[in-house]
């Protein structure tokens, strides 16, 4: 077999390759063994018609086209492992040779990852914000707790921000009523603005059993981007009973005995938590350096392919939430259907840029990916996806997203090395360490909110959703415990899948 790979641009070659007949002795067994199952000749059993014979009933060409079929996805997917090229999407085919019993000519082109150039990855430093908190959002916190403890008590007087009322709705369009905008005995806290557009002005100074109408857009449904007329009563308002800041207050919300002690934890949490974003943001703005000073060509079709793909994924969800698109552009305030694909487009290319500058510096480095990785990726997305470690490893495997998966475990790798070789400052000039981010010790009995940071710091500001796994869970992922479906997973990835891990 002879193959030719000639560079069409940075990001896209054309393979020219010529095939002997005899390595299509493959190919041809494989149409023949099909071919025999699905024709009948009278005077043969079935799968026992000669090969000659199936030529003259099913016609040469036919046979020659579905050789050809399936010939060349092997030979194709074989010049490109051997050749070590980073394909990306599916190749554009053209036969340019067919001559019976001599050769088989084909050019594939295709997008492929681009060479890049990285710059130096030595000395990097970056700069992030100060880490202060301030008595406002310490207040802003107790308050929060306070209102947890508060109570609800009925009053005898029109309703008013900060109230929670009992409501009945009923919605009509065209003087139609809405079978899914009408119910009854609802509770709801006036000037939240969480329900509908109209609804708290409406409900402003009304008192037990008085109502009012009043238009609002709706954004779901059969009728949404139409104007529905709404009639609210009120059943009942209560007022909140907030409970005094004191030391019992402290000491009923909180294992501290006064209100000092109380406010002097939430510091420390509050600290810790913005300790937390320091590293998010120190992961940001590297990346942000490193696009900046990385020139990375990307291939126009592979951003056209994803706008696509994730359009059609959000076109399904608006199907199933009822809405359309009018009505997502404008509970989102955007302008038009033209400024969103043009946002996402660049949101897509800055994805891929980042992407193919990770992958450059796990080459450079020579990153691997091991089971215990995976494992550990694996435990935290299926925490984040609320299932468990085989219910996603399963999920990966049936959407034949192993070998996907496995490239960005390996990027994340290759970032959280770079984060950690990175010298972070705050706005004050003190040096931030990425050890502070790893848990406190607990004494025993006791637990934090921080008991599920990862250990590896670096790892865990890469993680954009380390901070609100460490605000929700009680305990830490631990790799070691990834179930034996995960595992497995794993390690077809690495075996089945190695050019594209590392593409």
């Amino acid at each position: 077999m002879k193959s030719t790979i000639e560079e069409l641009g940075p990001t896209r070659v054309r393979m020219a390759i010529e095939v002997p007949w005899g390595d299509l002795d493959h190919a041809f067994g494989e149409v023949y063994k099909e071919l025999k199952k699905q024709v009948r000749v009278p005077g043969f059993r079935p799968g026992k018609v000669p090969e000659r014979v199936l030529d003259q009933r099913v016609g040469r060409p036919v046979v020659l086209e579905q050789v050809v079929q399936h010939a060349i996805p092997e030979v194709y997917s074989e010049v490109v492992r051997e050749n070590q090229v980073r394909v990306l999407g599916q190749p554009d085919i053209e036969v340019t040779r067919l001559d019976d019993n001599d050769t088989l000519a084909f050019t594939a082109e295709v997008d492929v990852a681009p060479k890049i150039e990285l710059p130096s990855l030595e000395d990097l430093s970056v700069t992030v914000d100060d880490v202060e908190v301030s008595d406002e959002e310490i207040d802003e916190q107790v308050s929060v707790m306070r209102e947890r403890f508060a109570m609800l008590t009925g009053v005898d007087r029109p309703a008013q921000d900060g109230d929670h009322v009992s409501l009945d709705l009923e919605a009509r369009v065209d003087g139609e009523v809405l079978e899914d905008g009408t119910t009854s005995g609802m509770s709801y806290e006036v000037g939240s603005d969480s329900l509908m557009p109209g609804l708290d002005d409406a409900v402003r100074g009304l008192s037990a059993d008085e109502s009012a109408t009043f238009e609002t857009d709706l954004h779901q449904g059969e009728y949404a981007g139409r104007q529905a007329e709404v009639t609210v009563t009120v059943r009942s308002v209560k007022a909140k009973d907030l409970p005094e800041l004191d030391d019992e207050f402290a000491s009923t919300a909180s294992e501290f005995d006064t209100l000092a002690e109380l406010r002097d934890d939430v510091r420390t949490r509050l600290g810790r938590a913005k300790t937390m974003q320091q590293g998010a943001q120190a992961r940001d703005k590297l990346v942000e350096h490193l696009l900046e000073a990385t020139e990375v060509p990307v291939p126009d079709g592979l951003v056209a392919r994803e706008v696509e793909w994730r359009n059609r994924s959000l076109e399904q969800e608006l199907q199933r939430a009822g809405m359309n698109w009018d009505a997502f552009l404008q509970a989102g305030g955007i302008d038009s259907r033209e400024a969103y694909d043009a946002d996402l487009a660049k949101q897509v290319e800055e994805a891929v840029r980042t992407q193919f500058i990770l992958d450059a510096v796990a080459d450079a480095r020579e990153i691997t990916v091991d089971n215990d990785d995976l494992s550990a990726q694996i435990m935290a997305q299926a925490q984040r996806s609320r299932m468990s470690p085989e219910q996603y490893a399963q999920q990966l495997q049936q959407g034949g997203n192993i070998a996907e998966f496995v490239a960005d475990v390996r990027r994340t790798k290759a970032l959280a090395q770079l984060l950690e070789q990175t010298t972070i400052t705050d706005a004050s000039g003190t040096t931030v360490d990425l050890d502070a981010l790893r848990p406190q010790t607990v004494r025993a009995g006791e637990e934090t909110a921080d008991d599920d940071v990862s250990e590896d710091a670096a790892d865990d500001v890469v993680s954009e959703d380390a901070a609100a796994a460490a605000a929700d869970e009680d305990e830490a992922p631990d790799a070691e415990v990834a179930s034996a479906v995960a595992v497995e997973a794993a390690e077809g990835a690495t075996e089945d899948s190695e050019d594209v891990a590392k593409a």
